[in-house]
């Protein structure tokens, strides 16, 4: 899914303090279901990038799925933090949507591959890691909708169609966006966000004076 990142080395926890030690355990975890998905994860390999055991990993955090919601929680709460405060400095306007995605790639910089821990569709149906998933990705698109909705009033229409369409459409977009920059490590946030400025502007000379009567 993700390239590489570079903590993926060993660190070694002799002497180190519990809870630093325990922030090692949830970034290597992280970088690992982020990069191979819940199903293809390996907790031997999560626990080789530390320096530990793989039975210290279990004391820590339990099975499989406790350790994943651990890992969860945190970038569930930063991305959906950041997208309320783009969308709330002054309502949408038709810098919010530029302004959204500056947000996530600063929220995602230095652990990009964490994207993919919040978009997991291996996540396993029914259990907690798949329904605390659903929250976050239910409450973006709540905001996803509502900011849509007032943009397309901003231009003119009023059809609810169109909003929930538009909000499918935002919602692939960003998820390809950040594809494409994982894929491009060498691109920052400031220089991803001045692209998709330029990305938008030429998608607007697609119709007659950006708009369709």
């Amino acid at each position: 899914m993700a390239t590489p990142s570079s903590h993926s080395s060993k660190a070694g926890t002799k002497g180190v303090p519990r809870q630093h030690r325990r922030q090692q355990m949830l970034e290597a975890a992280t970088e690992e279901f982020g990069r191979h998905g819940y199903a293809a994860a390996s907790l031997p390999a999560i626990a080789g990038r530390v320096g530990v055991t793989k039975t210290l990993l279990h004391q820590y955090f339990g099975t499989k799925e406790d350790l994943y919601v651990a890992c969860l929680v945190p970038v569930g709460d930063r991305l959906l933090d950041t997208v309320r405060a783009a969308m709330g400095e002054g309502g949408a306007a038709p810098h919010t949507p530029l302004r959204v995605l500056h947000g996530i790639f600063a929220a995602l910089e230095g652990q990009r591959e964490a994207w993919f821990v919040l978009y997991d569709t291996t996540l396993p149906p029914g259990g907690e890691a798949a329904r605390r998933a659903s929250e976050y990705w239910a409450a973006i698109d709540r905001l996803a909708a509502g900011g849509t909705a007032e943009l397309l009033r901003a231009a003119g229409s009023t059809d609810p169609l169109d909003a929930d369409a538009l909000k499918y459409v935002w919602r692939d977009l960003v998820a390809t966006l950040v594809r494409w920059w994982v894929k491009h490590p060498e691109q920052t946030p400031e220089a991803m966000t001045r692209r998709c400025a330029r990305l938008f502007a030429a998608a607007a000379t697609l119709t007659p004076d950006g708009h369709l009567d």
